[in-house]
């Protein structure tokens, strides 16, 4: 290692022969949903310029398919012709202007297109795409790997450094490697030998096309994590073919995008699959990448430091922080915005066709146009903003960066707001990180914070010239007979702490809170913090054992006995998140929690929760406890007031819509308007 600083085997270069990475940290593809059209280039180029001028080694871009079947959407990123290569010029020469280096990602996305032109290596439907694929003739395999061909050969007259072939989570190449979906009998299908030809020759022809001295990366398939996946010796003789086909540099990828195992939210354990990429190195003389849920730099330097990769890919902790790297060489990592894993801004607006970006950092995605100007010599403001929630940290610390002067004021004794319950929640200890971050903040920028201070109207309209109000919610207390019963616990008790559940617990609503406090009650404590005891839980097992990865859930029971109920008919859960919704459905499915659509709430007394259920009729829950999760109210009650002493007063966050506690709308809205004042 040449390298020195707290992080030594993170910021030591590799050598690649042809050329040096200058640190071991990689910018993990990820579609922003600004690939698929040259006009949005420019943004584009703006995105991966700031995280290579943030000190990354090398950016691998989101996937550019090589054919129009192997669009993701129609008329999505694709890149077949020299007058497209053009195009991309403007991208690789904004981050080549950082020295840091670039990859386009080719990726052919088979039967997960979402387009009636999809294709396969056989006529098997994907449960993620409406669209039945059509199987590739033998002719239309070897034109396949033509156009992966000339897609990297476009790609160096680009200008980019190396492509990276996307083979695992279960693109076209995947469902070649696996019997999940190849059901064929000619010469690419089969054996295992046959299966793989498709990603060797693939391999093989884009080294014959792109020469010596061209970056190529190979994403595979660790962890199928999906029936019939690929046996651990298939895994090795692939990686092995690959190595001797001129791949440079093997990519972890884990689970398909169909698999009934979470690989990436943020209740999957920090660095959760680092181990399988260790075994896969010692069987391979080319460097290995590890991924998924590394998010921290004493995360990545201890998984080099331990042999288990040479370089660490990161997507999300990048859009969350495009200073990753140079903040963590420098000694800096406190002040590094920690991705928390929520996926509500990044692949939540991908797979919705929007625009990725990040709750943590609004900016993710939109460097060219949510800007942080200084203000004005002589035009900073004094402002003050009410409420340390995630929304009042956000305007606070912008406002600060741009040069007003912000005092803060919060009346609970520590920042964070409903951020400090979230991060109770099982799984959800990462949003302790984003409090932590927006503390060192506040301190760094000389923000004077008021902590168990309520401020009032006499505090706030003496001398600021601007007061934001970022009060947050207070619980909505529905009307039921019996509410204000020894049994009821609001969910704020019972995630502060100040009220404790018994062995049997009703939940009234079944938003994103009713289903967090289902995985509250239904813990002793998290599996997110023990990996073995999370790979138990979600089945998941060494593929030398049990092909891809995949094996019998084997949880802790649950302490409590729970029921979730909603007065919605529909499925519980509907409105939950697209990434992360099904995890909390599987979730608490697996410990036992009874489900409630349609109820209507008749009262609460001595014997418990008694409810009409629509088609069932009456029924009577004999719990120890009831927890209101019924929404939230906006808190707002200084903003008339204000207004009429005639100070300049705006809402944010929950005090100006109160909806299921919406952090990426409320960072999102105050970092927005602080960067106007």
């Amino acid at each position: 290692m040449s390298a020195t600083g707290p992080y030594p085997h993170l910021t030591a270069p590799l050598d690649l022969g042809h050329t040096t990475l200058r640190n071991r940290v990689v910018m993990g593809s990820m579609h922003t949903g600004l690939e698929d059209r040259a006009s949005h280039f420019p943004q584009l180029a703006a995105y991966f310029a700031e995280r290579a001028a943030g000190g990354i080694a090398l950016a691998i871009t989101g996937g550019f398919a090589p054919n129009r079947e192997g669009w993701l959407s129609p008329f999505g990123s694709r890149l077949a012709t020299d007058g497209a290569a053009k195009t991309h010029r403007q991208i690789t020469d904004a981050v080549h202007a950082h020295d840091a280096k670039i990859a386009l990602q080719i990726l052919h996305a088979g039967r997960y297109g979402y387009q009636p032109l999809c294709v396969s290596s056989s006529a098997v439907k994907s449960p993620i795409s409406p669209f039945r694929p059509r199987a590739l003739s033998a002719a239309a395999v070897e034109r396949t790997i033509d156009a992966y061909a000339r897609t990297a050969t476009l790609a160096r007259s680009a200008g980019y450094d190396g492509v990276e072939i996307m083979g695992s989570e279960g693109y076209l190449i995947n469902q070649f490697l696996s019997r999940h979906v190849n059901r064929r009998d000619d010469d690419w299908g089969g054996s295992a030998e046959n299966r793989q030809r498709l990603a060797v020759e693939i391999a093989a022809r884009v080294r014959e096309a792109v020469g010596p001295d061209f970056i190529v990366i190979f994403r595979m398939s660790m962890l199928d994590l999906i029936p019939d996946g690929q046996s651990w010796d298939e895994t090795v003789q692939l990686a092995q073919s690959l190595q001797a086909a001129g791949v440079s540099i093997l990519n972890t990828g884990i689970g398909w995008h169909e698999a009934r195992v979470p690989t990436i939210v943020t209740s999957v354990p920090r660095a959760a699959f680092s181990w399988v990429t260790g075994k896969l190195r010692e069987a391979v003389s080319i460097p290995v990448i590890a991924s998924n849920r590394i998010n921290t730099p004493e995360v990545a330097e201890s998984i080099l430091a331990g042999g288990q990769a040479d370089l660490i890919s990161m997507a999300r902790p990048l859009l969350a922080d495009p200073e990753f790297v140079a903040k963590a060489a420098a000694g800096r990592a406190e002040e590094i915005n920690t991705c928390i894993a929520c996926n509500q801004a990044c692949l939540d607006h991908t797979f919705a066709n929007r625009r990725a970006s990040c709750l943590v950092n609004p900016r993710a995605g939109r460097e060219t146009e949510l800007t942080y100007p200084p203000v004005a010599s002589g035009e900073a403001k004094l402002i003050a903003v009410v409420g340390a929630g995630p929304a009042g940290m956000a305007a606070a610390t912008v406002l600060a960066q741009r040069g007003h002067a912000v005092t803060v004021y919060e009346a609970e004794a520590r920042i964070g707001g409903q951020f400090n319950l979230a991060a109770r929640v099982p799984g959800k200890e990462e949003y302790a990180e984003t409090v932590r971050y927006f503390e060192t903040r506040l301190s760094r920028l000389g923000v004077r914070v008021h902590l168990g201070v309520t401020a009032d109207v006499d505090e706030l309209g003496g001398g600021y010239d601007v007061v934001i109000l970022a009060t947050g919610v207070t619980p909505r207390t529905p009307e039921i007979p019996g509410i204000d019963h020894p049994k009821v616990i609001s969910y704020h008790a019972l995630l502060d702490g100040s009220a404790e559940a018994g062995a049997k617990v009703a939940v009234i609503g079944a938003g994103g809170i009713g289903f967090d406090v289902s995985e509250f009650l239904t813990h002793t404590d998290s599996p997110t913090l023990d990996r073995e005891r999370w790979m138990a839980e979600w089945g998941v097992a060494d593929p030398v054992t049990h092909p891809g990865g995949l094996t019998e859930r084997h949880g802790a029971p649950s302490p409590r006995e729970v029921w979730l109920c909603q007065r919605s008919s529909g499925r519980l859960g509907s409105g939950l998140a697209k990434t992360t919704g099904w995890v909390h459905r599987a979730s608490i499915a697996h410990k036992g929690v009874h489900l409630i659509p349609g109820a209507t709430y008749e009262k609460i007394d001595d014997a418990g929760l008694h409810l009409q259920v629509a088609g069932e009729g009456p029924r009577l829950l004999e719990v120890d406890h009831v927890v209101i999760c019924a929404g939230q109210e906006p808190r707002r009650e200084l903003a008339e007031p204000l207004s009429t002493a005639g100070v300049s007063v705006h809402l944010i966050g929950g005090a100006d819509v109160a909806a299921e506690l919406d952090a990426k709308r409320a960072i999102e809205q105050a970092s927005r308007l602080a960067a106007t004042l």
